[in-house]
């Protein structure tokens, strides 16, 4: 599966346990930069994770436009795992099923 995170400077744990959780393709965008309001979403992308402490408002309401133009689920989240641990695992198990089915 793969993740779209937006936000967040150190993310080495974060991306560890989102491998943990079965995504093993993991695209990073700092959303610090002004070019990244450029955001384009690949279509192939099964949840886009966003980090609400670290991005601005402008991006959020571009990764909201992006992301329902395509059908990509999104989940806003603070920085923390437990905050956003429930929202990938049923991402996950949302997918497995999927594929399952």
């Amino acid at each position: 599966m793969s993740v779209l995170l937006i936000g967040g400077d150190r993310i080495e744990s974060i991306t560890r346990k989102l491998k943990e959780n079965g995504f093993n393709d993991i695209e990073h965008v700092s959303g610090r930069k002004h070019g990244n309001r450029k955001l384009k979403i690949n279509p192939k992308t099964d949840l886009v994770l966003v980090l609400v402490d670290f991005v601005e408002h402008n991006l959020v309401e571009i990764v909201k436009k992006e992301s329902k133009k395509i059908g990509v689920r999104v989940e806003f989240s603070k920085r923390s795992w437990t905050s956003m641990e429930s929202s990938i695992q049923e991402c996950a198990k949302e997918k497995f099923n999927a594929r399952e089915s």
